[in-house]
């Protein structure tokens, strides 16, 4: 990979160096400094006759005594202002001084593990609220629902992305929507919003168009003789990647044109790339999660995610600075306080509010990352999970087949009285969230209840949810948590447990960052989803057309939850 002279570990190193160094220097010299100015005594002389490395040693270590007393003074005397039945977050305990080994522990897992399979073991014993304690920084992991809700809704002015979340996402989402907080995330939230009504996330036309092409393309490489494999997970990714850039920008990356892969064979044409390189660019962005505080240390001197981010740039950037320059000529009007009917696309939506081409371009980037892979990772795991449920798939055609007929393009009031449908979609979406982790920092000492337990939450910290690993609680959803069954959202365990706790299931977020796209996302998976059964019958997984490492390995076995009944592993999926 190409290196840079500048990366962004060296700036964020760069402006943590003063503390860094100045710390450190004043504790190793200021006892010196001190004891020369004393009046002179039999201990004052034993310690400035130490070597000065001595001195300095002794120094600092005295110094890091007297910060822990006083930093420990300082946590539970704000502790105890909080209220007098408040207890701290049960800490990890790992073999390494401050959980170090936990950092290669995560990266591995992250490698070649089941996706969120290290967890489970760890939260058996510790409890469903954790202090992963990692470095001495405060880093909570909790799958409790009422800490998510406090996260995202109710106490959601207590915590924000945070610095170190926006330092890691930066190099691909800049200071976007998903990216930001304060007042720049209330400018592009109020931006955006408008675009994202009910009228205008219904682009069936849209979605006809691109799914009507990728089912074509399915059915002619099924028919072929030897009717060879269909890397399904890549043909919705240029389904969404196509409906995706046609919705934003106006024109499509036509990455369905170019002839799709066989097994074993992997795609060469320049939309896979486009797409490719996205996909690169966030897998390293999770190298960077994965690595913790640490991370700038491995990007001193190269971005690991420039390289994928320039070949977006070359698509993104001439389409808008061409919507750019139509704005300059007045063929775009400035922004007024109506949305304008003419505005066909986000980018034309986006370029009425302003001329800035980096707000639009991190604005853009945003919004595709977030609704490409929402789709695209839910459509790929229904049809995995249908696949290996062949009544689900039976039972879902019947009812797609008996609203819509075999050949009519589903509508708006189809949707509404297909519950079936939906219900597959959340299922797929309980078992596999688009994004199984997230993470906030809180902006100012707070609590986490639940039950009859409080635990303190210190300024500072940063608070990680999975809604993976909630999603599939048993003592939420009953029993049968680990299995797919989507008559669970129709049947009585609908009111039995997701009614009284909604915010048991939050695949779209929730509180003010709730998805904007959510609709969208519903509409697009659903059409694709009732194209594909009217012309398909049956589905079948076919692992010999998997590369070896993507299988799962015999040790999965053994595992808690679906990682031991799962057919693919990891990479496939």
């Amino acid at each position: 990979m190409a290196r840079i002279i500048w990366g962004p570990g060296l700036t964020i190193i760069l402006r943590g160096l003063p503390k860094t160094i100045l710390t450190p220097l004043i504790a190793c010299s200021l006892p010196t400094i001190l004891a020369r100015q004393l009046p002179s005594s039999t201990p004052i002389e034993t310690f400035l006759g130490l070597p000065t490395s001595l001195r300095a040693i002794l120094s600092y270590l005295v110094f890091v005594l007297v910060r822990s007393a006083v930093r420990s003074h300082l946590y539970y005397g704000d502790m105890k202002k909080l209220g007098p039945n408040v207890a701290e977050v049960p800490k990890l305990r790992m073999r390494w001084p401050w959980n170090a080994d936990l950092i290669p522990m995560v990266v591995k897992s992250q490698q070649n593990d089941y996706c969120a399979g290290l967890w489970p073991p760890i939260l058996e014993q510790y409890g469903n609220t954790l202090n992963l304690s990692v470095l001495g920084g405060d880093q909570i992991l909790t799958i409790e629902p009422e800490h998510v809700k406090a996260i995202l809704s109710t106490d959601f002015t207590t915590f924000e992305k945070g610095p170190e979340f926006r330092d890691k996402m930066y190099s691909l989402l800049g200071k976007g929507v998903f990216n930001s907080d304060g007042d720049l995330w209330k400018f592009h939230r109020t931006m955006s919003r408008p675009y994202f009504t009910r009228e205008r996330i219904s682009h069936f036309d849209l979605f006809a168009r691109h799914s009507d092409s990728a089912i074509n393309k399915l059915l002619a490489r099924l028919s072929e003789p030897s009717r060879p494999a269909i890397d399904f997970q890549d043909m919705v990714a240029r389904f969404t990647l196509d409906s995706g850039t046609e919705f934003l920008f106006g024109k499509d990356i036509h990455s369905l044109s170019a002839p799709i892969p066989y097994p074993h064979a992997p795609p060469t044409d320049q939309s896979a790339s486009f797409a490719a390189a996205f996909g690169r660019a966030q897998a390293s962005i999770m190298v960077r999660f994965a690595l913790g505080t640490l991370w700038p240390l491995f990007e001193i001197f190269w971005d690991r995610v420039g390289d994928d981010m320039r070949v977006i740039d070359e698509y993104v950037k001439p389409i808008l600075r061409e919507k750019l320059e139509e704005k300059r000529k007045g063929g775009i009007k400035a922004k007024t306080d109506e949305l304008e009917d003419g505005s066909d696309t986000l980018l034309d939506h986006l370029v009425q509010y302003t001329d800035d081409e980096t707000i639009i371009k991190d604005e853009i980037i945003n919004i595709l990352v977030a609704g490409r892979d929402t789709t695209a990772t839910t459509l790929t795991f229904a049809v995995y999970l249908l696949a290996t449920h062949p009544d689900v798939m039976a039972k879902l055609r019947a009812e797609i087949l008996a609203r819509v007929g075999p050949t009519n393009y589903p509508t708006p009031d189809d949707f509404r009285e297909m519950k079936y449908l939906r219900a597959v979609l959340n299922e797929t979406l309980r078992l596999f969230p688009a994004v199984p982790f997230n993470e906030r920092t809180a902006v100012k000492s707070t609590v986490f209840k639940s039950g009859d337990k409080t635990y303190y939450v210190p300024k500072g910290a940063v608070a990680s949810y999975s809604v993976l690993l909630m999603h599939r609680r048993k003592d939420l959803w009953g029993p049968d948590a680990d299995e797919f069954d989507p008559d669970r959202w129709i049947d009585d365990r609908l009111k039995k447990y997701v009614t009284p706790n909604p915010f048991i299931f939050l695949p779209f977020n929730a509180g003010p960052r709730i998805c904007l796209g959510q609709q969208f996302a519903y509409n697009e998976s659903s059409f694709f989803l009732v194209r594909l059964l009217q012309r398909v019958e049956s589905i079948m997984l076919a692992p010999e057309a998997h590369p070896e490492d993507t299988l799962p390995p015999e040790s999965w076995r053994n595992s808690m939850g679906r990682k031991s009944f799962e057919k693919y592993g990891q990479k496939a999926i």
